[in-house]
């Protein structure tokens, strides 16, 4: 890790507000029962997970979440 590298907690913290951005680009606060957003990145190893119980097609959300999490972890590291 070079000295212009971002730490650990500023991958987290890009690709969960990446990731919370889009569930709600995609839903208001009242149409989801239930989001979880869940980041860990560890030995440069970036784990996302995101759940959500809400109306629609959540699990393409999630997994469009997921996929910008990553994006936004990417353009910190590379």
């Amino acid at each position: 890790m070079g000295a212009d590298d971002p730490d650990d907690e500023a991958v987290v913290q890009a690709a969960a507000s990446a990731a919370e951005n889009v569930v709600f680009s995609r839903y208001s606060q009242s149409e989801l029962r239930d989001v979880d957003v869940t980041v860990t990145f560890e030995d440069g190893q970036l784990d996302v997970d995101v759940y959500l119980d809400a109306p629609g097609d959540a699990e393409q959300v999630a997994e469009d979440a997921v996929l910008a999490a990553r994006r936004a972890a990417d353009d910190l590291l590379l």
